[in-house]
């Protein structure tokens, strides 16, 4: 299977188990790969009803519904075909539970945060932000989720190496430890990921983004 440069194929897969506990989130590109390996099934809700389909059923679903693209659909074109992007896929040979754990890196931060400077509380892109340690570095403070906090440039350099009580700065919210994935909690605000919301309980497990 040959796909050409599309850019479905950066739309974002939740991951089952075979278990059909959400594991984790892949691109588009790597679920067509475990999908024409025969690794992995697309699932789908219609109706109240699960429905599964390996790579050549999926194709000729992909087909019908081509007639009826919503504009949230994403579609890969081969030399030769259409498919539909899956929104969620199963793994056949996989049945370890999912990470509780969410990353500690710089997207997560950004993304609990969105996007927000925790001292102005204005939104700004990601190239205009900066890590800020509520309680400084050379202070003892530590790279921890209750002590980084999104900063614009201005405020970063205002506070600089003082508290924010010091600076005469008032945090926008608290930070802590986020229980699910931040950047998940994005997707799911999309409409185009709503169908992921069957898959999981928050409650319960988080998602680890790759």
């Amino acid at each position: 299977m040959s796909l050409a440069a599309s850019p479905g194929l950066d739309a974002s897969v939740l991951v089952l188990n075979k278990l059909y506990m959400a594991v984790q989130v892949i691109s588009a590109r790597r679920a067509f790969c475990l999908l024409f390996k025969d690794l992995a099934e697309v699932v789908t809700l219609d109706d109240g009803h699960y429905q599964s389909y390996d790579f050549h059923s999926w194709r000729e679903v992909s087909a019908a519904r081509a007639r009826f693209k919503d504009p949230d659909d994403d579609y890969v074109r081969t030399v030769h075909f259409e498919i539909q992007a899956p929104r969620v896929i199963r793994l056949f040979g996989y049945d370890r539970l999912p990470k509780q754990r969410v990353k500690f890196n710089r997207r997560n931060i950004f993304a609990r945060d969105g996007n927000r400077c925790q001292y102005c509380g204005k939104k700004f892109a990601t190239s205009e932000l900066s890590l800020d340690h509520v309680m400084p570095r050379f202070r003892g403070g530590e790279a921890t989720w209750e002590n980084i906090v999104c900063a614009c440039l201005r405020c970063n350099v205002k506070k600089g190496g003082r508290t924010p009580r010091e600076a005469n700065m008032k945090l926008f919210r608290e930070p802590v430890r986020p229980k699910t994935s931040p950047v998940l909690s994005l997707k799911l605000s999309h409409r185009k990921y709503e169908s992921w919301k069957t898959f999981l309980d928050n409650a319960y497990w988080s998602v680890e983004l790759s």
